[in-house]
């Protein structure tokens, strides 16, 4: 990626719709405290599942901020994405007049693992309940795994380069390698994220055949990555949204650079193989240090993929000492998503916008829910640790393999 060395990648713009709050401000608060909001699925129709504990996003009104006519074609996961990016777009001082003469410089990508489960769910169950004279015409798109991008990408009038990346839960991660690819192509501004809803029951369904969820009923004792409790992770719904941007642009602008997006790689092990991943989360840590000319030493703060299973914590933590060296074992390593659940291909975004915000706080959130650490890992628990961090890992794995890092540098501060 030689064209991004004159054409660097930044992050302007942070959006949040999550369990632990809706909007950067209440995501970060609840976030640099450890507060945890797992709890048991409220959702209709989910109260037989065997699993009971998640991350529901509650205080989210659609119809305050999401027009009527995207409401009625969109399912839930579009709604938070489609919110996140206009907060991402207002938090990056964006407004419709900045790229209203070359629309074609802002693309639109972002990740997903589910779609839109819930609407699908819905429009079958007219059609086996009441006939096919009952299914809405956008059934054929609310489901689709590119309609958040599609839809954010219309209604901001966005026409550069899109796109849609289903590579797992590391797929979050991908997208931003995605915009930070297309920024050195030429491109000003891309708007990526991802944000899913899996708690309808049909999509709970589907994730019945993860032997990594957890189908504890404690919500306190449900995801305990690092632990010698730990017995897998727990759902969540909700992400992230950003605005990255080429850096002259937005100096031009007059934005704040809140972070550099430095270097990421990727690799694949196959479906839970947790033994395997840890030579490949290795090699992609090794390939996002070397694309961001980064030193292992330097590294400040690991945001980790934290499954909360046994064999995938120890890979894990033999990938940061096999890629890091010594330092993998005393750098500080958080998972704010054990408080939280794992939002799939929101949850590395989230993690990202989190490590942005750390990088600018001068501070490493604690890990919820976790004390009893049986890794040789730092991992900060029970209260925040202020520390000056200039650079931040952020490692993402999924279920079906996929392997994840991306390197953050520290940016101007915004305020």
């Amino acid at each position: 990626m030689s064209s991004r060395q004159d054409r660097r990648p930044v992050v302007t713009g942070i959006g949040v719709v999550a369990p632990n709050g809706v909007g950067t401000d209440a995501f970060w608060k609840s976030t640099r405290e450890g507060i945890s909001v797992l709890d048991h699925i409220t959702r209709d129709g989910c109260d037989h599942m065997p699993v009971r504990v998640a991350g529901e996003v509650r205080g989210f009104d659609p119809e305050s901020l999401v027009e009527e006519r995207y409401l009625v074609q969109t399912d839930r996961f579009t709604h938070f994405a489609m919110a996140a990016a206009d907060m991402a777009l207002a938090d990056a001082r964006i407004t419709s007049g900045d790229y209203s003469d070359s629309p074609f410089a802002v693309g639109v990508v972002t990740a997903a693992g589910s779609g839109g489960g819930e609407f699908g769910q819905r429009e079958l169950q007219r059609l086996w309940g009441q006939g096919s004279r009952y299914v809405g015409p956008y059934q054929s798109i609310a489901w689709f795994y590119a309609a958040s991008t599609g839809q954010i990408s219309i209604r901001g009038g966005f026409k550069g380069p899109c796109g849609v990346v289903a590579s797992d839960e590391a797929g979050g991660l991908d997208a931003l390698a995605h915009a930070a690819r297309a920024i050195g192509r030429g491109t000003d501004a891309v708007v990526i994220g991802a944000a899913e809803a899996p708690l309808a029951p049909y999509s709970l369904v589907c994730q019945l055949g993860y032997r990594e969820l957890s189908t504890s009923e404690d919500p306190e004792r449900a995801y305990r990555p690092f632990t010698a409790s730990a017995n897998g992770f727990v759902p969540a719904e909700g992400g992230a949204m950003l605005v990255v941007e080429e850096e002259s642009a937005a100096r031009r602008r007059g934005a704040a650079v809140r972070a550099v997006v430095a270097g990421h790689a990727a690799t694949f092990t196959g479906a839970s193989r947790w033994e395997e991943s840890r030579e490949g989360l290795a090699q992609a840590i090794r390939g996002a240090l070397a694309e961001a000319r980064c030193a292992p030493e330097e590294i400040d703060v690991v945001f980790a993929d934290a499954l909360g299973i046994p064999d995938a914590d120890r890979a894990e933590a033999l990938a940061l000492a096999d890629a890091l060296g010594t330092h993998g074992r005393r750098v500080p390593v958080t998972a704010p998503k054990s408080g939280t659940g794992r939002a799939y291909c929101g949850a590395p975004v989230l993690d990202t916008a989190a490590a942005v915000l750390a990088l600018q706080d001068g501070v490493v959130p604690p890990t919820p829910n976790v004390f009893d650490v049986c890794h040789e890992l730092e991992v900060v628990t029970g209260r925040p640790r202020p520390a000056e961090l200039r650079t931040a890992l952020v490692l993402s794995r999924g279920l079906m393999g996929s392997n994840a890092a991306l390197v953050l540098r520290h940016g101007a501060p915004t305020r």
